[in-house]
């Protein structure tokens, strides 16, 4: 695999455009009635397009068999190892609300959620709560106190919040409390390392006061924390890519992921219709865009099939805004796939088309699954995906000699 400094050093700033649309959680399963998944369900007219014009396959996120976090699925894209760059996803959050982490500050990603009366997890959300009840909760929770720790606790969005704890002699080598399944009890933070001891104690101090402070508040009666970590350093896409990257992305901890690798954030607070039209404003000024779909991901994870089907449907009918622009190159892919049969994310390969004038087309003539499965660009690594589309750019020279 070639590595980013090798990158580096071919790659050349140009006016052409690329453009990666990233449908969160794209990937899905057949559902046993109808024997297609929800990609293959939708009607796509556009995204077929692109697929038989362009050139198709499937990718792993992090490796065959490896269920990713959004985390590492969007660093793969972007073209960083995500076995190599490990960034947790406190740190994620806090970037994306514009908390401004410390060389040895701790973030750690929050949820609220429900638990029984014999404390077991009843559902991980918390019914998926308002952002306005959870900066109340937010608001109570910011009033305990740990000695020898300044505490925050923020809302991000929904259920999610950020507890970022700053001190001295702090370390994030940190289980996490969420067993990421219900019927479970949350579980206790433990120190994987030695140093870590100390901060375990502190985190653990912090969950039971919030047990007492949230035992009234059903249905989001308790927390759960994971990803804890601290600012790392990675070279920016910039640095990489001699691009000048933009990233059109509503949710936090995407806009948190953008921010990291350098791009500049826009914001806007609706669809994908008006994220488009975003594109479209400041199109004139970078050359890289990113723009993020999440709510196919929540619907995979609500299990609702027919909402993620819909999802699907309405990114295909605002497509005709980015075709208008006629960008150099189009990437459609996803992070990681999100079956609504699972709720979850999960293992399964991810499908990718790549449109430019300048690929091999294949024989798919349609955006899903099993079509990407006979595509031209086979099963590859997801992190192999930025180097083809700054070659269908022409934004890499030649390679040695």
């Amino acid at each position: 695999m070639i590595t980013l400094e090798q990158i580096r050093q071919i790659s050349i700033a140009s006016p052409s455009k690329i453009v990666m649309l990233v449908i969160d959680g794209l990937g899905g399963l057949p559902e046993p009635k109808t024997g297609e998944t929800e990609l293959e369900t939708a009607f796509t007219p556009h995204l077929d397009y692109l697929a038989k014009n362009g050139i198709c396959g499937l990718t792993d996120p992090v490796s065959r068999g490896i269920t990713p976090g959004s985390g590492p699925g969007h660093l793969a894209l972007f073209g960083y190892d995500p076995l190599k760059f490990t960034i947790g996803r406190g740190v994620l959050e806090a970037l994306g609300i514009g908390f401004e982490l410390r060389e040895n500050d701790i973030a750690a990603r929050g949820n609220f959620c429900a638990v029984d009366d014999q404390g077991l997890i009843t559902d991980r959300r918390a019914g998926r709560i308002t952002t306005e009840k959870c900066t109340e909760l937010c608001e109570l929770l910011g009033h305990i106190t740990l000695e020898g720790v300044e505490l925050s606790v923020l809302p991000v969005s929904g259920h999610r919040f950020l507890l970022a704890l700053r001190g001295e002699g702090l370390a994030a080598e940190l289980s996490d409390t969420d067993p990421q399944k219900t019927g479970a009890a949350p579980g206790m933070t433990l120190a994987m390392e030695p140093q870590a001891k100390h901060t375990a104690h502190i985190a653990n101090k912090f969950v039971d006061e919030a047990q007492k402070i949230l035992a009234q508040h059903r249905p989001a009666n308790m927390i759960l924390l994971r990803g804890f970590s601290k600012l790392p350093q990675i070279p920016s896409m910039g640095e990489i890519y001699k691009l000048t990257p933009a990233a059109i992305a509503r949710y936090p901890m995407y806009k948190g992921l953008a921010k990291l690798v350098g791009m500049k954030i826009f914001e806007t607070d609706d669809g994908i219709e008006e994220e488009l039209r975003v594109l479209s404003a400041c199109y004139s000024e970078h050359d890289f865009f990113y723009v993020h779909v999440k709510e196919t991901d929540s619907a995979g994870e609500d299990g609702d099939f027919s909402r993620k089907v819909k999802v699907i449907e309405q990114v295909d009918l605002a497509l005709p805004q980015l075709l208008n622009l006629k960008p150099d190159v189009i990437i459609v892919t996803g992070d990681h796939s999100t079956p609504a049969l699972l709720k979850g994310h999960s293992w399964h390969p991810v499908p990718v088309l790549l449109y430019s004038q300048w690929c091999r087309t294949d024989e798919v003539g349609q955006f899903s699954e099993s079509a990407c499965a006979s595509g031209g660009l086979g099963r590859f690594p997801a992190v192999d995906i930025m180097p083809l589309a700054m070659a269908n750019a022409l934004k890499l020279i030649k390679f040695g000699a």
